[in-house]
């Protein structure tokens, strides 16, 4: 299970740069490059709404990944040791992705 950091600070997901899902899935059928790929769990935090205290952010999730080109992607799941989801001020899943994506 990956060791996933997390700098979409607006993901309601996301707790110190740690996600409080158990599993998250990346979107990027054609992927070729980190850009193309998007984190597809995101959801935006809007002021007012709030996330479940009870669920605690830990560093491990299992990811759910759909770019098929990444060299990391072992049937449709993730096996690099650390992935960094990024994207600062996202509104969208569109607008995040994976940084730890490699084309094979």
């Amino acid at each position: 299970m990956p060791e996933l950091k997390c700098t979409v600070q607006n993901c309601m997901h996301n707790q110190n740069y740690y996600c409080n899902l158990d599993s998250i899935r990346v979107g990027g059928d054609q992927a070729k490059n980190a850009s193309d790929t998007c984190c597809d769990s995101f959801e935006e935090r809007k002021s007012g709404t709030f996330t479940n205290a009870s669920m605690e952010a830990s560093p491990l999730s299992t990811i759910d990944c759909k770019a098929q080109e990444c060299c990391y992607n072992e049937n449709c799941k993730c096996n690099a040791g650390k992935i960094s989801v990024e994207g600062g001020g996202a509104c969208s899943c569109e607008e995040t992705e994976c940084a730890t994506f490699q084309c094979r």
